[in-house]
């Protein structure tokens, strides 16, 4: 009688495996979906990385609708944190190129990623400022000479002084010259743009309208 018991018990457990293994036999295996694949290579498949020209053409950054050309930006981050600039046009790469302008308030013209800055009400004419000399290569530094070096060389102090070409010295100062022009022309706003923006106890800068 032990033994029969055992046996029903075994019977009404394999019942329902080998019920269910046949259901899915009928259903059929779980399809892969097209495009990946069912098992994971043993070794690492090198593939070609896509170039930052490609990527960026196919991602191209879109512009905040409240930046527009002379729309007075504040920036948040780096050397020039606290500072208001004028936004000129949005390169190739994404970034901003705006300009203090370094007479006014000593910001020179840079890039600025549209993250680290506030764009105000305040808008400045700057249809008459000439800026399609300024693109991504026109920022790019010299490549450094990385030829091998005696023991002396290494050593000794660099003797000439590292200047910036004349064209690039003369192209920032006829924009300047531009963009403080435009800012001239309206009241105030030269002490404006020359004012550092702070915050101080107790301000609610979400509650703030620029």
């Amino acid at each position: 009688p032990f033994t029969q018991r055992m046996t029903k018990k075994k019977l009404q457990i394999e019942a329902p495996l080998t019920s269910n293994i046949n259901i899915m036999a009928k259903k059929g295996a779980k399809k892969v979906k097209s495009g990946t694949p069912s098992f994971y290579p043993a070794d690492d498949i090198k593939k070609p990385l896509q170039s930052q020209a490609k990527s960026q053409a196919k991602n191209k950054t879109k512009l905040r609708k409240s930046i527009t050309p002379g729309t007075v930006l504040i920036i948040l981050a780096g050397h020039f944190k606290g500072k208001k600039c004028v936004f000129l046009k949005q390169l190739d790469s994404g970034l901003l190129l705006v300009c203090g302008p370094y007479g006014i308030n000593g910001v020179p013209v840079k890039r600025l990623n549209q993250r680290y800055a506030i764009a105000t009400s305040t808008k400045v004419d700057v249809s008459k400022v000439d800026c399609k000399a300024f693109d991504d290569k026109y920022f790019k530094k010299p490549a450094k000479d990385r030829s091998a070096k005696s023991e002396e060389g290494f050593f000794a102090a660099p003797t000439a002084r590292k200047e910036l070409p004349a064209e690039y010295v003369a192209a920032n100062k006829a924009l300047d010259a531009s963009v403080g022009a435009a800012i001239g022309a309206v009241p105030h706003l030269k002490e404006y743009m020359s004012a550092l923006f702070t915050l101080k106890t107790g301000d609610k800068p979400h509650e703030m309208v620029f």
